[in-house]
């Protein structure tokens, strides 16, 4: 779990440096960093039409993500792989790198950084799609190199970077541009594909 811990910071340290640099040369005295890549309190509104789609659209994506992964030659693992046969002991772990590794550090970065950057001067569309389809990109590359299939680059990048496209657009029309629902969300996700791997 210490192991976990210390690259969980250090991860959030490297994808977090840009975006303080860009804010602290451009932002800082309008607002706090925190505030300027939406690590803030959502939005008040009706959530619960919001709250049934998300759920009904994270079950079809970890469905499909399932089943594209079992395609995937032996001796290809995902990140969640590094848990597996480690049983009920190794959550603590799985939490550490469900919540803070991966999804804090790429929610800062992707929905955080890159979208609200993008739709300052483009507009809402532009950063959607700019962080949705680099948000794929940083899935699919990594299988695309280590499979050799287009078909595999293809599949892993389109399917994280339509959920990330749904996570941008939830935070910033639904909840007031706060990056939090998007974090819980990506991270229940992870820990949930994570969770699977230890049996």
């Amino acid at each position: 779990m210490l192991n976990e811990l210390i690259g969980a910071v250090i991860q959030v340290v490297i994808f977090a440096l840009i975006p303080v640099i860009i804010w602290f040369i451009t932002a800082r005295k309008k607002e706090t960093f925190f505030y300027w890549i939406g690590f803030r309190r959502p939005a008040q509104g009706k959530w619960l039409k919001t709250v049934f789609i998300t759920v009904v659209l994270a079950t079809i994506y970890i469905m499909l993500t399932n089943l594209s992964v079992r395609i995937l030659p032996d001796g290809v693992t995902t990140a969640g792989a590094q848990f597996a046969g480690m049983g009920a002991s190794a959550l603590p772990a799985v939490f550490i790198y469900a919540f803070v590794r991966t999804a804090l550090s790429e929610e800062i970065l992707f929905r955080g950084f890159i979208l609200k950057c993008v739709e300052r001067k483009f507009g809402f569309a532009m950063g959607n799609t700019v962080q949705a389809f680099l948000f794929g990109l940083m899935h699919g590359v990594p299988f695309g190199l280590a499979t050799g299939s287009v078909w595999a680059f293809l599949l892993l990048t389109m399917l994280p970077g339509l959920f990330g496209a749904y996570m941008g657009w939830m935070n910033e029309k639904k909840f007031g541009g706060s990056i939090i629902p998007s974090w819980i969300l990506h991270g229940c996700m992870n820990f949930m594909t994570a969770i699977m791997s230890l049996m």
